[in-house]
């Protein structure tokens, strides 16, 4: 027997199957949701997933603002951004975030699940994030997905 009966599929930009995904985070768990997003947008759950390519999904969530935080998360954690300048150290809690910007809540918790690394930058680009049930990526017919049945 000179070859093999089966080969190895490493995927690449040109090869990847990428869908438009869409959850519903309405009273979701935002720890739960971020590291499963993480994981759709990353590819790990598909056949052909290649480590350093993005072969992951296009994923599109909305009702940021209804996330849910278990315990006391919603007022004692902590985001620490600077400015840049001498003592320019400004801290911020998910609930002044939700009230200003509730998308970002969601957006951190899943740029910290992804690699530190190049291909973070591009993984994060798939990531769409709303307020409110109305997103513009209608075109695209996403499938809705519930989170329970990813793994």
């Amino acid at each position: 027997m000179d070859t093999l009966s089966y080969k190895t599929i490493s995927a690449n930009k040109d090869t990847a199957r990428k869908e438009w995904v869409l959850i519903d985070a309405e009273n979701e768990v935002l720890g739960r949701l971020a590291s499963k997003v993480a994981s759709l947008l990353r590819g790990k759950l598909k056949t052909n997933f290649t480590p350093h390519a993005d072969c992951g999904d296009n994923v599109i969530i909305i009702n940021a603002e209804k996330i849910k935080l278990t315990g006391n998360k919603l007022t004692d954690k902590v985001y620490v951004r600077h400015t840049g300048f001498p003592g320019g150290q400004r801290f911020t809690t998910p609930k002044e975030l939700l009230a200003k910007k509730p998308e970002s809540v969601i957006e951190k918790a899943v740029k910290g699940m992804l690699p530190k690394n190049k291909l973070a930058n591009q993984l994060y680009r798939n990531l769409y994030v709303y307020a409110g049930t109305e997103h513009l990526h209608q075109a695209q017919q996403p499938k809705q997905i519930n989170l329970n049945s990813i793994k």
